[in-house]
């Protein structure tokens, strides 16, 4: 399941820790991450982003700039699973 926002200059989005989460700018953009802990690499997970099994319907499909780390994520079957639900 997903949940997609359109974010406009000075709106802010909140993802709880331990969800995953992406982004795809429609044109140029800054793009600024608040985090509640340290960034520790090796709690770091991934998947393909346009993967049909995630159902996301990115509004760009083609001409896709995306990062070298990206690029390189599995599919979502063969990501490792990371998620806690809170308790």
């Amino acid at each position: 399941r997903h949940v997609a926002v359109e974010l406009t200059p000075g709106r802010l989005l909140w993802v709880p820790p331990g969800f995953a989460h992406g982004f795809q700018a429609l044109e140029d953009a800054h793009f600024l991450y608040l985090v509640t802990k340290e960034y520790n690499r090796e709690a770091e997970r991934c998947a393909k982003w346009d993967d049909p099994e995630l159902g996301i319907p990115w509004p760009l499909r083609e001409g896709v700039i995306v990062s070298e780390r990206d690029s390189k994520c599995p599919p979502l079957r063969l990501a490792e699973a990371n998620f806690e639900y809170p308790r």
